[in-house]
């Protein structure tokens, strides 16, 4: 077994998916609880569609997908909070428009340019083999960029998810931090879908939360399990997808699917 470990290690693309996928999951996990909470957990989903659209321009134009990606995601989640705002729009259709009209123009520009190319198959749907040494130092410096944040305003993220208005009353910036949230999380998306793909990010996001309230119920301990949990589910999936040779991201999915079955038993054993 230790052979077979490090023969897979041996491989840099292994390395390389380990590297970048163990930080993500890890952001993942920790914006996950604030978004569930928040009743606004399918932002990742919405997300991801803009990612997808916004890789087909990249590759329609030949420019590099992260640096494009990254800049139009996060406008797109600045947009998602704008106009949730709206009392005629609530949170879901505002993700549901915006996610509709990114995936179309998606479809559009890449049927106009010839097709699905490689890069964008692996984006969609996820690849480990297309991560560059670029794009792991990339994802390296973003990751910690978003983890830093987080852990630097704890506090008020943790008080404008569970109480937005008592958070207004006593003085603090409610939509400053939202913002906060929806830039780091507009960040998570964009780095975990070349692992994950564009289809499947959003698991990521809702799988490690959901499964840790299954059990746990203060928001610290929720948060300790769904990292924990997040990241063995990202390296399980990628040893399990290695051995198996089966797709990365939907790999790592069903180890989530798993956890949470797991966890959904162990909840309701301590709750008789």
């Amino acid at each position: 077994m230790d052979y077979s470990i490090n023969q897979m290690l041996s491989f840099e693309f292994m390395q390389r998916a380990l590297i970048v996928g163990i930080p993500v999951a890890l952001c993942a996990a920790l914006l996950g609880v604030s978004l569930i909470l928040k009743r606004y957990s399918m932002i990742g989903d919405g997300l991801s569609h803009v990612g997808f659209g916004a890789l087909a321009l990249a590759a329609a134009l030949n420019l590099a997908p992260l640096q494009v990606s990254i800049p139009i995601v996060i406008i797109s989640a600045f947009f998602l909070l704008r106009i949730s705002r709206n009392s005629k729009i609530n949170g879901d259709g505002a993700i549901a428009i915006v996610s509709s009209s990114a995936l179309a123009i998606g479809i559009v520009v890449t049927s106009i340019t010839g097709g699905l190319n490689t890069d964008l198959y692996s984006y969609l749907f996820g690849s480990i083999l297309a991560l560059s040494s670029k794009d792991v130092v990339l994802s390296l410096v973003l990751c910690s960029i978003v983890l830093f944040i987080y852990v630097f305003f704890y506090n008020k993220i943790f008080s404008v998810t569970f109480d937005e208005n008592f958070s207004l009353a006593t003085g603090t910036n409610a939509k400053a931090y939202n913002m906060v949230i929806a830039l780091l999380t507009a960040l998570t998306v964009v780095l975990g879908m070349q692992i994950m793909g564009t289809l499947l990010i959003s698991s990521l996001i809702i799988f490690p939360g959901l499964t840790a309230m299954r059990v746990f119920k203060s928001y610290k301990s929720v948060v300790i399990s769904a990292a924990i949990q997040s990241v063995f589910c990202v390296v399980t999936g990628l040893i399990l997808s290695f051995y198996l040779q089966t797709a990365t991201g939907a790999t790592i999915v069903c180890v989530n699917l798993v956890c949470f079955i797991i966890f959904s038993i162990v909840g309701f054993i301590k709750e008789r």
